[in-house]
């Protein structure tokens, strides 16, 4: 690993735990909720206890000055909810546009087990070459997903992480098993970082459960989007998972430490 790599993975987390919070969702479902003034929820979400923030290239001039001096990560590749299959992430950036951008690293989406799949595979392996090339991270985003596919199945997850690895990723992000014991499968797989993604919404009380059981498993953190930025109070939520990864509190202290009532 070299020390440009070092850098910018520290710049992106503390300790070796990741509180990331992705807001690329507006070329997936529009300018929702939470991305309208996304300068006041990077501000809100880093004040917060985030480590980083995610979004595509076009927004990085919205970023920088309202996230705390906390990391940056630019995403690669997107699809929408609009057009006719949203498994089909196509690129949307190269790693040069990220370092232009002033990114600390990179991520891109994959669907293990989609028609997509072949192609995401190969995309993958490009970033993770030309990334590595300037000391770049690669955060993977590798999700079982597709026909006839679990997307929770942990042994589908395990292998969802260990292809992030297999194919040079530094860091694996994806679904929650639904516990710990058997997220362990998940997080044991691959010797690499593995954070949980947040999925759908539910109540913040089962999404700390969900942050706790993780953790619990041997994962180094979290990248939770809508149940973050959506929130009523993006400070407090993000408060509260970080509570989780950073001061491994329990759900009871981190509800309340960050005030949250539910």
């Amino acid at each position: 690993m070299t020390a440009g790599l070092t850098a910018r993975l520290e710049r992106i987390s503390t300790d070796g735990k990741m509180v990331n919070v992705p807001m690329d969702h507006g070329i997936t479902i529009g300018a929702t909720k939470g991305l309208r003034d996304i300068e006041s929820t990077i501000d809100a979400v880093t004040r917060g206890g985030a480590d980083s923030v995610l979004t595509q290239k076009g927004l990085a001039g919205r970023v920088h000055s309202n996230k705390n001096g906390k990391g940056y990560v630019v995403h690669l590749n997107a699809s929408t909810t609009m057009g006719p299959d949203a498994n089909d992430k196509r690129m949307t950036g190269t790693v040069r546009e990220a370092i232009r951008a002033g990114a600390d690293a990179v991520s891109m989406h994959l669907n293990i087990g989609s028609n997509h799949e072949p192609r995401q595979l190969e995309d993958l392996a490009s970033v993770t070459e030309t990334a590595h090339e300037y000391g770049m991270p690669v955060l993977a985003m590798t999700y079982a997903r597709g026909p006839g596919v679990d997307e929770h199945d942990a042994e589908n997850l395990a292998h969802a992480v260990r292809i992030a690895e297999e194919m040079g990723a530094d860091v694996a992000k994806t679904a929650y098993s639904g516990d710990a014991e058997s997220y362990g499968t998940v997080a044991d797989a691959v010797g690499i970082p593995v954070i949980m993604a947040g999925g759908d919404p539910q109540t913040d009380r089962q999404m700390l459960r969900n942050v706790r059981g993780a953790v619990d498993a041997g994962a180094a953190g979290v990248s939770m989007g809508r149940s973050v930025f959506q929130h009523d109070d993006p400070e407090a939520m993000a408060r509260g998972v970080s509570t989780i990864v950073h001061d491994d509190a329990d759900v009871p202290e981190a509800m309340d430490l960050a005030g949250l009532a539910e």
